[in-house]
């Protein structure tokens, strides 16, 4: 039989420089072997997405596919499942790799790129320890992160949990290691050693339909392409909702269709500090889940378990469907419901809304923001929440409840955001206030009163 590398692609969708690939590409030629990239659609994930027209999965879907075709240029192919991951390398650990022409190759090793999720960390434990047992080895590499896991920690080698020094001795370790040569910092070119890929071709793929979806038809996916205007004018425009100021390229690094490494490179060619420091938030939000992987269902402060929700099912349903007579509120709900995104300073508001106004544990609005946010990634999405509930590392003081309308007027003066979401805001169908922002404000500050007990 022939030898096979395999590559497994998850985080990291893109033929160029991608880290993991490029290594099971240069070990290929030095065991005179190849490379079987591959993709898994895990059942266990898809099951537990509640919409069937998830724009998510037919945007993987169909970045395989185009992966599929760069790939067939060069005489190869990827093959992909739709399976659980631990059941398909426990088919390939105990038969090799099958080809589309009934043969079998042996697989000496198998390469991907780093996951810090919790189950994620857990899923490749246990098909390490699969792989382990027939004999085939199971690495992985850094990839989605410049700097991860216990990279950028204290003098004492304890994680940071405030941000601010977190991110100045992010940049000390990055300019060291730029100064050094590092080539961890630099681009990675993959396609010089394509060579090396597995020959085969029409491999088959599962239909969108075969994974138990459907194509979304109105949702259009933001491009990866980002014009250098925004970029120069992050720091100027990123808080008015009204204005393409931001880049939406959430969903590009969330799969890894965009290299982390190529956006910092810009960022800092362009100078575009603010957008930097974005990108360092990322990381360290990142490295919080990691070293305190508690926090996905739990809050960082433990005392905040102590917080008695309200937890209203109909208010929860009006603020989901952007119905609270708050209009910056409605408005960020109404374009998050349409498009999948949501600006990131309307996030805020909403999100404080929803644990300070309403007295609705934070958690429910993480599962909903992670439904519905294409940019979903669980270590911001979690830590973001975390912040504006109060419960989280580096969060906003429990005492700080912020004014919607306040945040309206200074954000939106001119209420363009809000007319584009809400065409009946100032006509009879616009509902009043669910509730009054002072009586709100009292009623939280009262539930937290048992934080300082």
């Amino acid at each position: 039989m022939s030898k096979v590398v395999m590559f497994w692609f998850r985080r990291d969708l893109r033929l160029e420089d991608n880290r993991g690939l490029s290594r099971a590409l240069k070990l290929a030629e030095e065991l005179g072997a190849s490379v079987a990239p591959a993709f898994i659609f895990d059942k266990r994930i898809l099951s537990e997405l509640e919409d069937k027209d998830d724009a998510r999965v037919g945007f993987i879907h169909k970045t395989i596919s185009a992966m599929k075709e760069t790939l067939r240029a060069q005489g190869s192919d990827i093959f992909v499942w739709h399976d659980r991951p631990l059941e398909v390398w426990k088919m390939i650990a105990a038969k090799g790799l099958t080809l589309p022409n009934g043969k079998r190759a042996e697989v000496v090793k198998v390469i991907a790129n780093h996951d810090y999720e919790p189950r994620a960390i857990e899923r490749d434990e246990k098909v390490g320890k699969e792989l382990a047992a027939a004999g085939i080895s199971f690495e992985t590499f850094k990839d989605q992160v410049i700097f991860e896991r216990s990279e950028v920690v204290k003098d004492d080698g304890r994680p940071y949990t405030v941000f601010t020094p977190f991110s100045r001795r992010w940049r000390l370790v990055y300019d060291d290691r730029r100064s050094r040569g590092s080539d961890e910092l630099a681009p990675e070119a993959c396609g010089i050693h394509f060579g090396h890929l597995l020959k085969v071709s029409d491999v088959p793929m599962p239909s969108l339909l075969e994974t138990g979806f459907k194509e979304n038809q109105q949702i259009e996916m933001p491009g990866v392409r980002v014009a250098t205007s925004v970029l120069v004018d992050y720091a100027k425009n990123r808080n008015t909702p009204s204005l393409p100021g931001t880049t939406r390229l959430g969903l590009h690094l969330r799969f890894g269709t965009v290299s982390i490494r190529k956006l910092v490179r810009l960022a800092m060619e362009l100078k575009a500090e603010v957008w930097l420091s974005e990108l360092i938030w990322r990381e360290f939000f990142m490295q919080i889940l990691f070293h305190f992987p508690h926090v996905d269902g739990l809050p960082f402060r433990k005392e905040y378990e102590k917080i008695v929700w309200r937890n209203d099912e109909s208010e929860f349903q009006a603020w989901c469907e952007g119905r609270t007579g708050y209009p910056i509120v409605d408005a960020g709900m109404r374009e998050l419901n349409q498009t999948g995104f949501m600006h990131n300073r309307v996030r805020m508001i909403a999100g404080s809304f929803l644990t300070k106004h309403l007295l609705i544990d934070w958690r429910w609005g993480e599962a909903y923001f992670a439904r519905k946010l294409l940019d979903f990634e669980l270590s911001s999405n979690n830590g973001n929440w975390q912040w504006v509930a109060g419960s989280g590392c580096d969060a906003a003081p429990y005492f700080r409840v912020f004014n919607p309308t306040l945040q309206a007027e200074k954000f939106d003066p001119d209420q363009h955001y809000i007319a584009k979401w809400l065409p009946e805001y100032s006509t009879k169908h616009y509902p009043p206030p669910i509730v009054d922002h002072a009586m709100a404000r009292a009623r939280v500050l009262k539930a937290y009163e048992v934080l300082k007990k």
